[in-house]
């Protein structure tokens, strides 16, 4: 009996701990079941127009699922002239993912030759956190899952897991 006490304990710790990393992130596939590729003919606009039905949040995860590709974050003026030359961020793994660390607009492209002139290319914008706002556009390092589930519904899951535990012990 007191065996199944402990490990009903450390299974209600384990829960309440694991509540703010359940929520804390959502993952997207760039370009849906498509994912990154050169976009057809005529529509340069594909990527930014599958950004912009999404919202993006600070501890979201993008995912590049590609072919012989690769993908780049890069600054705003690298991203307009398809400068493949400095960025902040590179992947030719054919499986990318990038995580949103702070609120603000990102800029992706492809580096393989040709393929940002023809579309291959995305402007993210993420959006502050409650948390963000209240500090002024700084993050208090809280878990993204405090703003996005709210930090009132994460203490009431406590409490009950808590009171459980109490009652069971």
């Amino acid at each position: 009996m007191a065996a199944l006490k402990t490990s009903l304990f450390c299974l209600v710790i384990f829960i309440s701990l694991g509540n703010s990393l359940v929520f804390s992130a959502y993952e997207f596939q760039v370009g849906g079941i498509q994912g990154w590729v050169v976009p057809p003919t005529n529509d340069s606009k594909f990527y930014n127009d599958w950004a912009s039905e999404n919202r993006f949040q600070v501890g979201n995860v993008i995912r590049f699922k590609y072919k012989k590709d690769s993908v780049m974050e890069v600054p705003e003026e690298d991203y307009k002239k398809c400068n493949s030359s400095h960025p902040k961020f590179f992947d030719n793994s054919g499986n990318s993912v990038y995580r949103f660390d702070h609120s603000g607009s990102f800029y992706f492209i492809s580096g393989a030759a040709g393929h940002c002139e023809k579309g291959q290319r995305m402007i993210v914008k993420v959006m502050a956190s409650d948390e963000e706002s209240r500090l002024g556009g700084k993050s208090a390092g809280y878990p993204a899952a405090v703003s996005e589930l709210g930090v009132s519904k994460l203490v009431f899951v406590q409490f009950v897991l808590f009171y459980v535990a109490s009652v069971v012990f």
